[in-house]
């Protein structure tokens, strides 16, 4: 079963369409990924603890892989691209444009995170409400 999804989720030959809609699934996974996980811990660690932060993880890369996965395989994690290649799963030629998606949406979610637990985005402060 397992074989089959990696497989039903391997991209189609690089330079087409295809191939762009699953470079930008990866990176809005990541994306996801970064700003509910790690946005769980900047801003409610401290409340929420370990189990809470490591429930916020779950729950985004849950939503994704119910999101992305049809469409890139969910990988949101350039380690995991690159142990599929390794493993004979995944096709070599994708690599850099998974792993660039991915890259460019994680640092995207953490600088978005960054600027809410600044209090840039409209003069937000996660501190000023009490959350």
């Amino acid at each position: 079963m397992r074989e089959e999804m990696v497989n039903a989720a391997r991209p189609a030959p690089a330079g087409g369409s295809a191939a762009m809609q699953k470079y930008l699934a990866e990176g809005v996974g990541t994306f996801v990924l970064v700003l509910g996980g790690v946005g769980a811990a900047v801003l409610a660690g401290d409340r929420i603890g370990f189990l809470g932060v490591s429930f916020a993880f779950g729950l985004s890369l849950l939503a994704m892989v119910y999101t992305v996965g049809p469409i890139s395989g969910c990988h949101v994690n350039p380690a995991v691209t690159v142990g599929l290649v390794l493993a004979g799963k995944f096709d070599r030629r994708h690599v850099a444009g998974y792993v660039v998606a991915q890259c460019v949406g994680a640092i995207l979610a953490a600088g978005l995170v960054l600027l809410i637990a600044k209090g840039a985005p409209g003069g937000y402060s996660p501190g000023a409400e009490g959350l």
